[in-house]
């Protein structure tokens, strides 16, 4: 009987969390399909010409999709044998941030709490996080995004060095002008309003040196924003030689990066 368990569990957690059977792609497609009808949901029923004349259609639709998203989020939990690797994952918490403001919204009832209803059901828009989980380019990229941080880090110092350095500098060229650079930490966001290339136009140099050293704000603003693109394309580009090409997960911990090859789970040794 506990071999029979074990079975079905088994065949479980390779449908939900796999996507190297026939029967795992179909899941995948399905639910796909299904964040992407509840994400339009949302956008039409903020529609005031569309979401009040057909308010109960919206409603029906979104209890179907949320007891569907209910049903795979315990799915999931009784498919793995530790469930809190589950529970308190990143793709754990969105898939229960996606689920849960439909129920929380029978719990608040009365006029005064329209607001907050209305915040509750726009949280559903976390349902399109839950894509990521089928891309596997973005375990990729957010691989590339972790092994990047301290060197964007670094950079990101050296900008704020900089935006306060030359925030300071324009604060002295033209806090005599009347132009608007009435304090340093005023010509500090004008500065990083600048370099990003933003250029919201609301705080502009009138002075001929004000206006040399913006063009050279200007102009660094450019190669700034090359240097993080940079890091994390060369991060990329390394992780993509690296990262295995299979959607194994174990059932034991969920982890889910393991060699092409790989017969036992990298961390916890459980058999794949």
């Amino acid at each position: 009987m506990k071999d029979t368990h074990q079975t079905w569990k088994k065949k479980l957690h390779e449908i939900i969390y796999e996507a190297d059977t026939p029967k795992g792609k179909l899941f995948d497609v399905l639910l796909m399909l299904a964040i992407l009808a509840s994400i339009a949901l949302v956008l039409l029923e903020s529609v005031p010409s569309i979401g009040m004349r057909y308010p109960t259609f919206f409603n029906s639709a979104e209890w179907s999709i949320t007891i569907l998203f209910t049903i795979e989020y315990l799915l999931r939990i009784v498919s793995i044998k530790k469930p809190k690797h589950y529970i308190f994952s990143y793709l754990g918490v969105i898939d229960l941030l996606s689920t849960l403001p439909k129920y929380l919204s029978l719990l608040i009832g009365g006029s005064h709490a329209l607001l907050i209803l209305r915040a509750l059901r726009l949280l559903r828009v976390f349902r399109i996080l839950k894509i990521t989980r089928y891309i596997g380019a973005s375990n990729k990229l957010l691989a590339a995004l972790r092994a990047s941080r301290p060197k964007i880090a670094v950079f990101l110092f050296t900008v704020v060095v900089i935006s306060i350095i030359l925030g300071t500098v324009m604060y002295l060229v033209e806090a005599r002008a009347g132009s608007g650079f009435t304090s340093i930490p005023r010509s500090v966001y004008w500065t990083i309003v600048t370099l990003t290339t933003v250029g919201y136009g609301d705080i502009a140099p009138v002075t001929t040196l004000g206006q040399f050293i913006a063009s050279i704000v200007m102009i660094l603003g450019y190669a700034i924003i090359a240097v993080p693109t940079g890091i994390v394309s060369a991060e990329y580009s390394s992780h993509f030689s690296k990262t295995p090409t299979n959607t194994q997960s174990c059932s034991n911990c969920n982890f889910d990066t393991h060699s092409d090859e790989a017969a036992f789970c990298n961390q916890c040794g459980e058999k794949l």
